[in-house]
């Protein structure tokens, strides 16, 4: 009898069978575990926007708080020099309005004075990228919509529960 070398092709399927296996157990906690990292990093990017407002509305005061996220970039110049359209707060992914499969949207309301007395910020899924929208306003609390779906005003934000 003669010496068989290499693998007979029954266990070269049961190998490859084996890894599928182990795959469509691991993809779907992969996909869950990727979409708690966007979750997380949009909660912290709503937050630097958070800090943002607060910062803006104190330097400006006769603006108050930002009328678009935009105003608290540096609207691409380098070096930056901060002024009411372009404050040096945020980076300029955030400031595009789209990063870490979010988007992002900062709004300054008129309070009657002619400042903007009002703000939301809301970050809003892409597609896989998360399972839940998140947004603050002035009071500084981090509101959640577990169903993701986009936030679109301050009242809105003001309704759903804090983190």
């Amino acid at each position: 009898m003669k010496n068989q070398k290499g693998f007979s092709l029954i266990e070269l399927m049961i190998v490859v069978a084996i890894i599928m296996i182990i795959a469509a157990i691991a993809i779907p906690n992969l996909l869950q575990a990727k979409a708690a990292a966007n979750e997380s990093a949009a909660v912290g990017a709503v937050r630097t926007i958070n800090v943002a407002e607060t910062s803006y509305q104190t330097t400006y005061t006769n603006i108050g708080y930002a009328v678009q996220l935009a105003d608290l970039g540096d609207g691409g110049a380098a070096p930056c020099v901060p002024g009411p359209n372009s404050a040096c707060l945020i980076d300029n992914a955030l400031e595009t309005g789209t990063k870490g499969g979010y988007t992002f949207v900062a709004t300054g309301t008129d309070g009657g004075a002619g400042v903007n007395t009002y703000y939301f910020a809301a970050a809003t899924p892409n597609g896989p990228a998360g399972n839940r929208s998140f947004c603050v306003r002035e009071d500084d609390a981090v509101r959640v919509d577990p169903a993701g779906g986009a936030i679109p005003d301050y009242a809105t934000c003001a309704a759903l529960n804090q983190i």
